[in-house]
């Protein structure tokens, strides 16, 4: 059998289906996480905002009293707590996608497809590494290979942060307005 021009075989095309399943559920639990994390960020920059109002009230009597050095650093310093509670609410964002995805693709290993999916992970492992490549059973599901100072994670928790990693800046989407 010839491989298409652009590396792919038909083991590729017939998993086609379970790809595009799981990227549609990866795209829905995406869009349902960064809802949550925006509600999530709107609450916490809410709480923030509030926060730096009372501060920057705050702010404001010392200030009269003080001057305004006085009422600069109140104001910095709520500017850093909300950009604080901010950052923390996006790094939650982006472990709970992560973790997710993981759990997702986990979740292969209980369906009638994963013996195919195994197969063909071990069949690229080969391909990969040469067809005397060690291949064993990852703990997590998917395989994992080694030759001669050579090794291939090809476990699913592996592919899961792969993709997870190669939605690159769309992530940010969970959290820009």
């Amino acid at each position: 059998m010839t491989a298409p021009a652009d590396g792919r075989t038909a083991d590729t095309d017939a998993l086609s289906p379970v790809r595009a399943g799981l990227l549609r559920a990866a795209h829905a639990e995406a869009e349902a996480l960064r809802n949550r994390a925006e509600q999530e960020a709107a609450a916490l920059l809410d709480q923030a905002r509030a926060e730096a109002r009372d501060l920057l009230d705050e702010a404001r009597r010392q200030g009269e009293a003080d001057g305004a050095d006085a009422a600069r650093d109140v104001l910095v310093r709520a500017r850093r707590a909300a950009r604080s509670l901010t950052l923390a609410a996006r790094r939650e964002a982006y472990r709970e996608l992560r973790r997710a995805a993981a759990e997702r693709v986990g979740a292969l290993r209980g369906t009638e497809d994963y013996a195919s999916l195994r197969a063909w992970l071990e069949q690229r492992a080969r391909a990969l590494l040469g067809p005397a490549a060690d291949v064993a059973e990852h703990a997590d599901g998917g395989v994992v290979a080694r030759a001669p100072g050579r090794r291939v994670d090809l476990s699913l928790t592996a592919l899961a942060d792969r993709a997870t990693d190669r939605v690159g800046g769309e992530v940010r989407t969970l959290w820009e307005p």
